[in-house]
C-alpha cells in the first residue's frame, strides 16, 4: 500500500514590535480556515521579548546623526536564531525594504516551496544594516512606495505565497495564474444607477450561453 503523500505546509514567522497588528487579518476568511486546517501556521514574535535591555528597548539613534530611531541588530539576531533552532526546515529569512527585490507572483510561488518563512518587519527609520548583510537571505519590496512598517508587506507576502498551497483557496482554478485575469460581472443583468433610465448592461456574450464565445471573449480581455 502506497504511503499517503504529506500535504505541503508553510510556517510564517513575523518579527515585529507591534504583534497585535496581525490579529484581525489572520483570524478572518482564508487565513482563518487555512490555519484551522493546518495548511498554514503563523507565529508572531515580539522583538522586544528578545531584548537584553531592562526596559525591553530595541531601537537607538543612528550613527552619524539623522532623524528618528533605528531597530537594533541584537534583538533581531536573537529572535531569528531562536526560530531557526526549532528544528531543521527549508527556511527563507526576509527583510522588507524599499531597496529590495520586487515581490511578484512567480517569486511568491517559489516561496511556497519553503517550509518556513521568517519575515522581519522594520519600523521607524529602518533596521540596522547588519540585519540585511548577515541575517536576512533577501530584502523584499512590495512596491515603489513607503509604509510606516513591514507588517502590511508581510501580510501581502504571506497571502500571495499561501495562494499557491493546495487547499488554501479551496480550488486551484481560483488562481488568476490558471484562469487569467479578465472582467467579471454578476446579477442583475441590467443595472439602472439612481434614477437614470439608461442601464449599465452586462456584455451580451456572457449571458448568451455560448461557452465557446465566452472563452474567446475572456481571452481577449
Amino acid at each position: 500500500m502506497k504511503e499517503k503523500k504529506k500535504a505541503r505546509q508553510v510556517e510564517f514567522h513575523f518579527l515585529t514590535i507591534f504583534p497585535r497588528i496581525f490579529d484581525s487579518y489572520l483570524n478572518e476568511s482564508l487565513f482563518r480556515r487555512a490555519r484551522m486546517e493546518g495548511t498554514v501556521k503563523v507565529f508572531v514574535h515580539n522583538i522586544r521579548d528578545f531584548s537584553r535591555e531592562r526596559h525591553k528597548k530595541v531601537d537607538d539613534r543612528p550613527f552619524g546623526g539623522g532623524p528618528g530611531m533605528v531597530l537594533q541588530v541584537d534583538p533581531i539576531f536573537r529572535a531569528v536564531s531562536s526560530i531557526l533552532s526549532k528544528g531543521k526546515k527549508k527556511t527563507k529569512v526576509l527583510l522588507f525594504s524599499t531597496r529590495g527585490k520586487k515581490l511578484t507572483s512567480s517569486y511568491a510561488e517559489r516561496l511556497s516551496k519553503y517550509e518556513r518563512i521568517v519575515c522581519i518587519c522594520g519600523r521607524y527609520e529602518g533596521v540596522d544594516e547588519r540585519v540585511a548583510e548577515y541575517i536576512a537571505d533577501e530584502e523584499i519590496s512590495i512596491g515603489e512606495y513607503v509604509l510606516s512598517g513591514g507588517e502590511l508587506a508581510a501580510l501581502v507576502l504571506a497571502e500571495s505565497t499561501s495562494r499557491f498551497l493546495p487547499g488554501f483557496l479551496g480550488k486551484l482554478e481560483s488562481l488568476e495564474s490558471v484562469n487569467g485575469s479578465f472582467s467579471t460581472y454578476t446579477r442583475p443583468e441590467k443595472f439602472f444607477p439612481g434614477r437614470s433610465k439608461k442601464s449599465w448592461d452586462v456584455p451580451r456574450v456572457l449571458v448568451s450561453g455560448n461557452h465557446s464565445a465566452i472563452k474567446k471573449w475572456r481571452a481577449r480581455k
